[in-house]
């Protein structure tokens, strides 16, 4: 319905919305339409009916392609979608003043310039769900959810736009790439890849849905047959590859690069040496041996899937515990116990890491949630979902303040929930843009009429759905659940739990923590035995390290955490368990 060849009657409803909610406002004359966006595909790109989304990215510098610019914050150029469903290859797009973006929410706003400008389709594949509902979503075909890197995406070769005041211009992009397959990444002696058909979630999608994993073998492995091994499981993104381990040491021909998140030359070196330097930890003859994983839980709404059963993604927490984990134990000698499980992660991975503790309690013997995501949803960043009527501003008579959504450690804001969420407006509707807010919500909310997640808020006002933010509490607010049963799972995640977050995060994550530090160490009963601790002015993603910048502590969570949950085992392993094996 968003083609240039639209009825008319859907357009005028589109025009008086977008009207009715001031995309007219900005730099541009009233009396100007804008520019007017044409984009066409390459005869033999697509051979059928294309469905998908429809990106045109326009920026002020070449510094690269706009593809590559995009962003929600500070310096984000500018960005508009539109659907589109069962185009044919004869068939263009068009995009005028109706059509939605950010930051300008029209063209229409658009000031005359030159511009570099450049389009994308994002391809959708349609599921069958067990539930009887049928989805388009975009299935990962082997860069998670990265829409600009995706394999089989299409995309136009960025160029000069030079746009004027004459009301309605014609601008013609023409989309005439694919992006190649991305190669599977090859074992090594102590790396292995693995997938595996998950039954429960092939169910659910309605069609054959894999797991994966990167093992990280023990060192003698192959020589000691004997040994069995606890199992490390490193929650996050999408890995590509086992991260932070390299046997070989750091290419002295590498071109030093500047690192603006840390204010720091040279960082490439530094995580090429600490790779190195956690190779030889790894070998040594003191290390502990386990298997470690990063595991790949990618889904057609993100790049992970948090580790939970959800009702629009799927059941993943089954799935991770029950079929992927014993699998890899199975394969590679695990000790197949819960008492030999430690999870462990940052920002989601911190999030994915305490939630498997909390709803699978006996499965796990420890998590390391570092900088977690809301783990309780009265701070979800900055919004009390259950008290707050709208996400965007602050509730005033007269003033309209806006929630601020990131932040720096000296507290300067740099984008605003509204402007997270505009953005993800803009790059897909139905929850599909494969962003921060929009999993949120698709993991932790019911499934719509539609099949598609029920709105937390209307994406555009802002204004907050209670009936939802009340199943996300009884779900998945992590801090309500403990609380809530803790007289069940108390006695069972006795010393289990370490949460530690900056308290400059840049996603204001520690305000959740400060709730959820009120419960533990206050009125758990059995007392909760775990820690919880703060970085000084630290930023996202601080994960516990009073000793060493954020800048190198992150790089070592493979190592970090090793003498808790050595002194965790000692503790905690059943009579007759196996502590020898593998402490050759």
């Amino acid at each position: 319905m968003n083609r240039s060849f639209c009825a008319p009657v859907t357009f005028l409803l589109l025009a008086l919305f977008l009207s009715q909610v001031g995309v007219t406002e900005g730099n541009a004359s009233p009396h100007n339409e804008g520019p007017v966006f044409r984009i066409s595909i390459a005869e033999g790109l697509h051979a059928g009916p294309l469905d998908g989304r429809v990106l045109l990215l326009i920026a002020k510098k070449e510094t690269s392609e706009p593809r590559f610019q995009v962003t929600s914050g500070v310096n984000a150029i500018q960005l508009f979608g539109l659907d589109i469903n069962a185009l044919q290859p004869s068939e263009s797009v068009t995009f005028d003043s109706s059509v939605f973006g950010y930051p300008f929410e029209s063209l229409s706003q658009l000031p005359p310039g030159t511009y570099y400008v450049q389009a994308l389709v994002h391809k959708y594949e349609t599921f069958n769900l067990s539930t009887g509902h049928t989805v388009k979503l975009p299935m990962n075909r082997g860069a998670g959810q990265n829409w600009r890197r995706a394999p089989g995406n299409l995309y136009s070769t960025p160029v000069r736009v030079v746009i004027t005041e004459v009301s309605n211009q014609v601008i013609e992009i023409h989309i005439e790439k694919e992006n190649p397959p991305i190669p599977a990444k090859e074992d090594t002696e102590y790396i292995k890849h693995i997938r595996m058909k998950s039954e429960l979630l092939s169910e659910f999608w309605g069609r054959d849905i894999y797991l994966g994993a990167h093992v990280l073998l023990p060192e003698g492995f192959d020589e000691h047959p004997e040994a069995r091994y606890p199992l490390m499981v490193f929650h996050g993104h999408y890995p590509d590859d086992f991260g932070g381990f390299r046997t070989e040491p750091p290419d002295p021909d590498l071109e030093p690069d500047y690192s603006s998140r840390f204010r720091m030359e040279g960082y490439n070196k530094i995580q090429q040496q600490e790779a190195y330097d956690f190779y030889q930890q790894w070998i040594s003859d003191d290390f502990p041996r386990f298997l470690a994983i990063e595991i790949q839980h990618d889904n057609p709404y993100y790049d992970d899937s948090y580790a939970v059963n959800s009702a629009s993604i799927g059941p993943y927490g089954d799935a991770l515990t029950y079929e992927l984990i014993p699998y890899i134990e199975q394969l590679f000698r695990g000790l197949g116990e819960g008492w030999s499980r430690f999870t462990y992660g940052g920002s989601t991975g911190g999030w994915e890491a305490l939630a498997v503790q909390v709803f699978y309690p006996d499965e796990y013997n420890g998590a390391f949630a570092a900088c977690p995501d809301p783990i309780d949803f009265r701070e979800y960043t900055q919004v009390n979902l259950y008290e707050d009527d709208n996400a965007y501003f602050y509730p005033a008579d007269f003033k309209r303040l806006a929630r601020p959504g990131h932040r720096d450690w000296l507290g300067q804001i740099q984008g605003t929930v509204q402007d997270y969420n505009h953005y993800e407006l803009a790059l897909a509707t139905n929850t599909r843009s494969g962003d921060q807010y929009d999993v949120w919500q698709a993991v932790y909310s019911p499934m719509g009429d539609d099949g598609y997640p029920k709105p937390i808020w209307d994406k555009y006002s802002g204004k907050i759905d209670k009936e939802v933010a009340a199943y996300w509490k009884e779900n998945f607010d992590l801090n309500y659940i403990m609380q809530r049963d803790w007289k069940e799972i108390g006695p069972k995640l006795e010393g289990k739990i370490h949460i530690y977050t900056g308290d400059m995060d840049n996603y204001y994550l520690n305000n959740a923590v400060y709730l959820a530090e009120e419960f533990l160490e206050g009125t758990t009963d059995p007392y909760y035995a775990g820690d919880i601790d703060y970085g000084d002015r630290a930023e996202h993603c601080w994960n516990g390290d009073q000793e060493n910048p954020n800048a190198i502590s992150r790089l070592r969570y493979n190592t970090m955490y090793l003498p808790m949950i050595m002194d965790h085992i000692q503790r905690s392993a059943p009579e007759g368990a196996d502590l020898t094996s593998w402490r050759y």
